[in-house]
This record gives C-alpha cells, sequence and structure tokens, in this order.
C-alpha cells in the first residue's frame, strides 16, 4: 500500500471513528506487540479500538475497501501466535468492549462485550448467585471474544464442556461490516444454519465477535476436593472411571501432574508442597454438586479412601475448607508460570483418547528423548479429558515437537486441544485435519472474507485474493 493511499484509508478511519478509537504513529502503544513466548512481532500499522459493535463495522467496512489486513486482539493471552504481528498488518483491538450485563433476576444468561476478561463474567454470574463453566488460569487477562474464538475449554470441561457450550447466541461482524445479530435467547431455533457456531473456534478469520450472550449454572451448594500421589498413570485413570462411576456429573475436573510439573511448581511458588512423596504422577479432583451435597461430598470421600487403601492411591490430601481447598488450585494454576520460567522450553497443548494416555505418555517420552537424552518433561493438564499441556525442555525444539505432533496424530488426538492452530501450528495442521476438511474451511474463509483481511496467514494459508 502507498503512503498516499495509507494516508486516505486512515482519513477515511478518523472520518467514522472517535480520536480514542485510532491510534497511528507514536501513539501505538507497544503492548500492542506483547507475546507470552517473547517471539518478534512488526511493529502494527495502526491501531483501530471500536467502542461499539457499529465502530467494529464501520472500521471494518472501511479496510474492507482497502483491502487492510487486520490482526484481532482480545487479551493476547493466545499460545499459538494468532495475535502475533506480521509487517503491514494493522490491530483491531476490541479492549474498549468491555460491559458486562448485570444478570436479571431468574435469568440465566449474561450479556457480555467480547472485550470483557473472563473474569468479570465469573463475577457478575456470582453476584447473581450463580456460576460460568469455564475457568482458565489468565482468567482476568483472558477476554470472552479470545476465549469464543479459540473454543477455550480450561479446568471443568468434564462438568460443563467447552466454551461452544456456554454461548447461547452471538453478535458478529463479518470482514464488509455486515453486523450479524444472533443474540436471541431461545432454547430451539432450527431456521436455517446456525451461524454462530461458524465463529467459535474460528480464531477470528471468518468475522469478529463483538457480543455474546452467555449460559450460567445453578451455584453448587458444595465444592471439595484433593490431590493425590499416584503409582502411575494406569492408576490415575483407574481412579477417574472409579469417580465417574461413584459421583457422576459431580465429577467436575480432573487434572494431573507429572513429577517435573508438580516439583517444579511448588519450587517456584515458594510453597511446602501438599505432598513430600515422590510419585510417578499426581492428580487434582474436584467434585461440584447441587442437590444432595453431604451425600456428594461424602460418595467423594470414600471413594479416595478406598482407593488408598486398595493402593490405588500412595497418599492423598483433601481440602478441609474454603482455603484448602483454593490452595490446590492455586498450585495447578501456578503450573502455567513456571514453565514459562524455564529455558529451552518447547509446548504442546495436545489431545489424545483418554484411555490411550499412560501409552501415549511412555512413547512420547521414549521417542524425544530418541532425539534429546536430555530432554526433561514438566507435562500437567486436564486427563479427564484427555488434554495434556505438554511441556518439555530440549536443545532440539523443531525435530521434537515435529515428532510429538505426528505421534499425537497417530494416537488419534488433536494437534492442538483448546489454544487453536494460529501461526505457529499452521504447519503441522493436515497431521489431523484432512485435505477435505482444509479445503472446506478455505472456502468458508474465501466466502466471509474474499480479500482476506482477518487474521490472514493464520490456521492455514490461502490463494492470494482477487481485486
Amino acid at each position: 500500500m502507498t503512503t498516499k493511499t495509507t494516508e486516505t484509508l486512515l482519513a477515511r478511519l478518523a472520518g467514522v471513528l472517535p480520536p480514542r478509537a485510532l491510534l497511528v504513529g507514536d501513539t501505538v502503544d507497544p503492548r500492542y506487540q506483547e507475546d507470552r513466548r517473547n517471539r518478534p512481532s512488526a511493529r502494527p500499522a495502526f491501531v483501530v479500538r471500536p467502542g461499539s459493535t457499529a465502530e467494529v463495522a464501520a472500521a471494518l467496512a472501511v479496510c474492507h475497501e482497502f483491502h487492510q489486513p487486520l490482526v484481532v486482539q482480545g487479551g493476547r493471552t493466545g499460545l499459538s501466535g494468532a495475535h502475533r504481528i506480521r509487517a503491514g498488518e494493522a490491530v483491531l483491538s476490541l479492549e474498549r468492549m468491555t460491559t458486562v450485563s448485570s444478570v436479571s433476576p431468574g435469568a440465566s444468561t449474561v450479556l457480555a462485550e467480547a472485550g470483557a476478561p473472563l473474569q468479570r463474567v465469573q463475577e457478575a454470574a456470582q453476584e447473581a448467585g450463580q456460576i460460568f463453566g469455564v475457568d482458565i488460569g489468565a482468567r482476568g487477562t483472558a477476554t470472552i471474544g479470545g476465549n469464543i474464538a479459540t473454543n477455550a475449554g480450561g479446568i471443568r470441561v468434564l462438568r460443563y464442556g467447552m466454551f461452544r457450550a456456554q454461548v447461547a447466541g452471538l453478535e458478529a461482524v463479518l470482514a464488509d461490516g455486515t453486523i450479524l445479530n444472533g443474540l436471541t435467547d431461545v432454547a430451539k431455533d432450527n431456521s436455517g444454519y446456525d451461524l454462530n457456531q461458524l465463529f467459535i473456534g474460528s480464531e477470528g478469520t471468518l468475522g469478529i465477535v463483538t457480543r455474546a450472550l452467555l449460559r450460567l449454572h445453578p451455584r453448587p451448594a458444595t465444592e471439595a476436593n484433593a490431590f493425590l500421589a499416584m503409582p502411575s498413570v494406569e492408576a490415575a485413570l483407574d481412579l477417574l472411571a472409579r469417580l465417574r462411576s461413584a459421583v457422576g456429573s459431580s465429577l467436575s475436573a480432573f487434572e494431573i501432574m507429572m513429577p517435573g510439573a508438580y516439583h517444579g511448581v511448588t519450587a517456584h511458588l515458594g510453597i511446602t508442597p501438599p505432598l513430600v512423596i515422590h510419585a510417578p504422577a499426581y492428580v487434582l479432583a474436584e467434585i461440584q454438586a447441587e442437590a444432595c451435597a453431604a451425600e456428594a461430598e461424602e460418595v467423594f470421600m470414600a471413594t479416595l479412601v478406598a482407593a488408598m487403601e486398595e493402593g490405588l492411591a500412595l497418599d492423598a490430601v483433601m481440602s478441609q475448607s474454603p482455603r484448602d481447598f483454593q490452595a490446590l488450585w492455586e498450585m495447578r494454576d501456578g503450573c502455567a508460570d513456571y514453565v514459562r520460567s524455564l529455558d529451552h522450553v518447547a509446548s504442546g497443548d495436545i489431545s489424545v483418547p483418554t484411555a490411550r494416555t499412560a501409552d501415549f505418555l511412555r512413547d512420547s517420552q521414549a521417542a524425544l528423548r530418541a532425539i534429546d537424552p536430555e530432554t526433561a518433561f514438566h507435562v500437567f493438564g486436564h486427563l479427564g479429558d484427555g488434554n495434556l499441556h505438554y511441556v518439555f525442555q530440549t536443545s532440539q525444539k523443531e525435530a521434537a515437537m515435529a515428532r510429538l505432533l505426528a505421534l499425537v496424530a497417530d494416537y488419534g488426538g488433536s494437534i492442538s486441544a483448546e489454544h487453536g492452530i494460529g501461526v505457529d501450528k499452521k504447519p503441522f495442521l493436515h497431521l489431523t485435519r484432512s485435505h477435505g476438511q482444509i479445503a472446506t474451511m478455505r472456502l468458508l474463509k474465501a466466502a466471509l472474507d474474499p480479500r482476506m483481511i482477518l487474521n490472514p496467514g493464520r490456521i492455514f494459508d490461502m490463494p492470494p485474493p482477487s481485486a
């Protein structure tokens, strides 16, 4: 784009947006280049900060006319590189769209703008005596729009499902500025295609989510958790099956921490390990129950005691108070900060069929140590749904990551469980998506964003757009 064309574009944007919604030159803060993995990101050509859906639509219409590529940003907590900027790209940030409505009495939904942090939605639900079903460690920074764009999962997928299951309605803006309002709060609507579902997990490549109507859930009458040392991953899977059978849908979380992650995070946080025993694996299990609360907790504890007596678990600590409960979760949440403090780290957000997790961990560690015998593992994640944050240290990152993701495909898993493909995993998309699936994705992209201005080059590459 020539300097004169850029000046015309900026003038047009200035004409449809308020002054604070357009940043150019020295007013562009370095934060728009921030990346949690400290990878290079170019300076944006300019930054658009709309404060409403109408302003998003107006900005997109102008950028569409001028073929200006945009990187859509929320809280910039993504781990697949979709928010990083390439030369010539501008930023569309939703940071000014942060409104979360109050929950009306008797309502089971809340309306949130895309730039609102997840924690704000959780707090609104809590004030209304309810809860929101998704929770992740970056809750204070990660935004609702970003969570929708990546179909975020988190720690309680077992009970509430992925972010897709929390969305009752969406408002989105297409690349040319067309507004699609699908915020109707009805349980049944089969009047044609469910367009809302197109944007969930699309990583901002098909349209920009501006508002979401989100489902809320009854607040649990009780919740309890326990941290256990396990003699093997197989034993952890056995315990998972027992708890599912005993407490059913009250089992809300079942997290795993391998030794490197457990001993590393407790040292990193400067806390006394809740269990001093050195074990092959550690599990954090949680229940949430509305009705028959005392019975659910009693069955949960009895199941864990029986597991201990039978040698299925080596040791355990059970929460006795809200403080204990929170302390165990703070340790688990701290894993992400711990692994970011390490050198020579590679990380794969992957999933495999839950029943095959033990075999996968054994085979993958052997495969990566064959590449680098000094590889150190710091794996943790959501064992209940097969999602592992496969973190390891190696001097052979590129070869090791390629081998890991190929093995994921061999096991029938996914190379991205909850963080998306972005830029970083784009070369590996073909491992777990067929040629026909990728071709269909490209057809959708070409139809909804023919000039390729929304997050171009993310997920997959496209042929150059026509004029």
